[in-house]
Order: structure tokens, then C-alpha cells, then sequence
């Protein structure tokens, strides 16, 4: 993993549907200082608890993954609390991911004990559920481009939706969320009709490729995850973003089309 900028995590939580294949999005607060505005995954910057002991010894054991890599699912899970209100574990001793009203009914009791409602953390840690953090399916890996003011190291996962929570933006750093098909949401990025980050974009595009959840999964335990660290070129067509062809997005390069990079 790089060192030279700060290690970030961002979900992209999938479900089936009537309309076929759907991820969760959230719209970042037009005054938040990286990617303001922006359609986004919920995601965020790793924070130093999120391999904190008594926080990494409530998750689900993950067969070769380091330390590392295992707080980055942590920071996975808990920004997708945060932002969007939905938490990827389970009870105890269970293989199926807590639904609404087991949620609801943990967090009325934390409520009640500590008499406000409780962070991530003291959720996490209270000892009758465990993080699943095994469900976190590798998806993609980028990198913030040079000259870009503020960077970050980004490590992109695919969760299930857990099932019958309800998304509730935390009105803070995301101020809407919406389920909605990945081929919509790239095209509406593409035109414009959204702000959205060419990260964004491109992952939305990767993720289209899939008709359904299953398959979404599959084909990302069967990729080989490239990293990406776009880089500027001027040509006589105009500037362009150029990316390693071997990450899998069916592009070496594409004109700068107005959009943030990342």
C-alpha cells in the first residue's frame, strides 16, 4: 500500500432488484472538502481505530489477509455506517447479516444504556455482534494523481446490502442516497447530469458489466486488481487521462471531459 498518501476505503453495496443490478450512492455535502457535491460510494479516510484491538477482535476472520488490509475493511464498514446508516455484520455465532429491526433493536438498547445514541465503535465493541468484514469482495484500487491538491489511497470493496435496512444519510458528509442501477448512474455522470469523480465513473462502468449481484461477485474474485494513479498528457485532441490498460476498464486514455479525476 502507499505511504505517501493517506489510506481510504469506500463500499459498493449491491442488491438485485426489479430493475436489475442496483449500488448504493450517497451526495457528498457541497461543502465537503474532497469531491464536494459529488455522487459518490460511501467511503472514507482509514481512521487509526479501525485497527484499534478491541475493534479488530469483533470482525469475521478473513483467511490471508494482514493487518493492514483487515483495517481497511473495518474503515469499509464503518464509513458505510456513517454515511448511509447501514451496518455489515452479524450476531454472534450467525452467518446471516443483521436485518432492520435487529439493528434497530441493538442500537434502542445502546441508546437506552448510554443514554445517547451510540458511535460505530461502541457498537461494534458491546460484544453481541461481529463486523463482516469476509464479505467484502476486492473490487478496484486507486490512487489520487499527482498534481491533485488533496489525494488519497483508495481501496475500492464489494458488500451484499444487508438485508431490509433502510439507507439514512447522516446529513453531514452525505446529504442524499439513492439506490440506483450502475449503468444509470455512469451515464448520468458521463452527461453531466450529476457531479461525479472519473474514478467514480469508470467503477460504475466496471461494476455494469454485471446483470446481477452473484455475478458482480464473481467477477471480482476472479479479477486481478491493477492499480490506477491517472496521469495527464496534452495531445493535439485535447488533455488527456491516461490509465494502466491492464486495470480493466477497456481504456488506456480519454479526453479530459470536465470532471474531477478523483
Amino acid at each position: 500500500m502507499s505511504t505517501q498518501v493517506p489510506l481510504a476505503a469506500t463500499v459498493l453495496l449491491l442488491r438485485d432488484s426489479a430493475a436489475g443490478l442496483e449500488v448504493l450512492m450517497v451526495t457528498r455535502h457541497a461543502e465537503v472538502v474532497f469531491a464536494g457535491g459529488a455522487l459518490v460510494f460511501p467511503g472514507g479516510r482509514l481512521d487509526p481505530e479501525d485497527s484499534a484491538p478491541e475493534l479488530v477482535g469483533q470482525v469475521r476472520a478473513v483467511p490471508g489477509i494482514d493487518a493492514a488490509q483487515m483495517a481497511l475493511r473495518v474503515c469499509a464498514i464503518r464509513e458505510t455506517f456513517e454515511e448511509a446508516g447501514l451496518l455489515l455484520a452479524r450476531e454472534r455465532g450467525s452467518d446471516t447479516l443483521l436485518a432492520g429491526d435487529q439493528l434497530v433493536a441493538l442500537v434502542k438498547r445502546l441508546t437506552t444504556q448510554l443514554g445517547r445514541a451510540p458511535s460505530f465503535n461502541e457498537l461494534a465493541t458491546q460484544g453481541a455482534i461481529e463486523l463482516a468484514t469476509d464479505l467484502l469482495v476486492p473490487f478496484a484500487h486507486w490512487i489520487t494523481p499527482v498534481l491533485r491538491p488533496k489525494r488519497y489511497d483508495t481501496y475500492f470493496f464489494l458488500a451484499p446490502a444487508p438485508p431490509d435496512q433502510q439507507a439514512q444519510h447522516d446529513g453531514h458528509e452525505a446529504v442524499a442516497s439513492v439506490w440506483v442501477p450502475p449503468t444509470q448512474a455512469a451515464a448520468d455522470g458521463a452527461a453531466h447530469r450529476v457531479k461525479m469523480i472519473f474514478a467514480t465513473r469508470f467503477n460504475l462502468q466496471k461494476l455494469a458489466r454485471s446483470n446481477d449481484a452473484q455475478s458482480a461477485f464473481a467477477a471480482a474474485r476472479a479479477d486481478t486488481i491493477v492499480t490506477v494513479c491517472p496521469e495527464y498528457r496534452e495531445s493535439p485532441k485535447g488533455t488527456l487521462w491516461c490509465i494502466p490498460i491492464e486495470a480493466g476498464y477497456g481504456i488506456s486514455e480519454t479526453l479530459v471531459a470536465g470532471e474531477p479525476v478523483a
